[in-house]
């Protein structure tokens, strides 16, 4: 059997191996609707960008109910990953995405002088707040 994360693990997981998230919304018609996106976390709330009129956004506004897929490795010996299921939110205040505009570009190492002062037009997030943790690392017995 694999091991699995504490959640001190899943959060260094995310942030130093895993490159996108697959987020999984529900659709209009109710089949699941999953993209890959890129994303960055704050605390225990994670955040994928997009633009207003998204299929994700009109997805979540229906629904708050996502999963977010991230995993990492090659082959089924070192495979591992984190699959959070939480509850979504769409920040669109301008002022709210300036803010998490600035927070992503400082986490990817962009210098202070040059982050923006204006949010871009027409960009929302995705505010993933998790309530489960489902983890797997084939690279480790469990």
């Amino acid at each position: 059997m694999p091991a699995t994360f504490t959640k001190e693990e899943a959060h260094a997981f995310v942030d130093n191996e895993a490159r996108w998230i697959y987020l999984t919304t529900i659709g209009k018609g109710g089949y699941p609707h999953t993209v890959p996106i890129g994303f960055f976390r704050i605390g225990d709330d994670l955040y994928a960008g997009g633009h207003l009129g998204t299929q994700r956004l009109a997805n979540v506004g229906r629904n708050t109910k996502v999963s977010a897929l991230f995993e990492a490795g090659s082959s089924m010996q070192d495979i591992k990953g984190v699959l959070v299921q939480g509850d979504a939110s769409i920040v669109s205040e301008p002022a709210e995405v300036l803010k998490l505009m600035r927070a992503s570009m400082a986490k990817r190492g962009v210098p202070e002088e040059q982050l923006p002062t204006e949010p871009r037009p027409n960009v929302a997030y995705i505010k993933i707040t998790p309530r489960k943790y489902i983890s797997w690392d084939y690279s480790r017995e469990g």
